[in-house]
C-alpha cells in the first residue's frame, strides 16, 4: 500500500474493555481469572502450560456446546485481587512483588509455575491479607514469562 496523501482517519480502541473468542465446550464465570491458549482462545485460568493471562472475566460466557470461537467473552485487562495459593511453598508473599504469578486455577495464583505444569498470569502488583493484587497485560506477560 503506498504512503498517505492526505489526512487518515485512523480507527481506534479506546478504554480496558477487550472482547475476545471463547473456546469449545469452555463456561466461563463473570470475575474469572481468564486465560488465551496456544490456538488463541480464551478459557478459564487452569493448571495448563502454553497459555498466559488476559485479565478478568467481565461477564459470563458459555460456550459449552460450542465450537472454538463460537461464543466471545468481554474482559478486562488490569489490575485484579486473586486469591493467593496455600502455604508453604507456592504462597505469594511482598517478596515477590514485581514477579510473574502463575496460575492455578480461575481464582488462584501461586509464586511459582509448579515444575513447568502453570502458565503465567501477570505480574505482581501487591500482596494482602486477602490475596495477591496481579497486573494483567498481555504483552508484558509474554515478555516477562515467554
Amino acid at each position: 500500500m503506498a504512503a498517505l496523501t492526505e489526512d487518515r482517519n485512523t480507527p481506534q480502541s479506546m478504554g480496558d474493555n477487550r472482547v475476545g473468542p471463547v473456546a469449545a465446550s469452555a463456561q466461563i464465570f463473570a470475575g474469572a481469572l481468564l486465560m488465551r491458549n496456544a490456538a488463541g482462545y480464551l478459557v478459564n485460568g487452569q493448571t495448563a502450560t502454553g497459555a498466559h493471562g488476559v485479565g478478568r472475566a467481565h461477564a459470563a460466557a458459555d460456550n459449552s456446546a460450542g465450537a472454538d470461537g463460537d461464543v466471545t467473552v468481554r474482559f478486562d485487562p488490569g489490575v485484579f485481587r486473586y486469591e493467593n495459593s496455600p502455604p508453604p511453598t507456592d504462597q505469594i508473599t511482598v517478596a515477590d512483588i514485581g514477579s510473574v504469578a502463575w496460575i492455578v486455577d480461575d481464582q488462584t495464583v501461586a509464586k511459582t509455575n509448579g515444575g513447568g505444569t502453570r502458565s503465567a498470569a501477570g505480574l505482581i502488583e501487591d500482596v494482602d491479607a486477602l490475596g495477591v493484587w496481579v497486573r494483567f497485560d498481555e504483552a508484558i506477560t509474554k515478555i516477562a514469562a515467554p
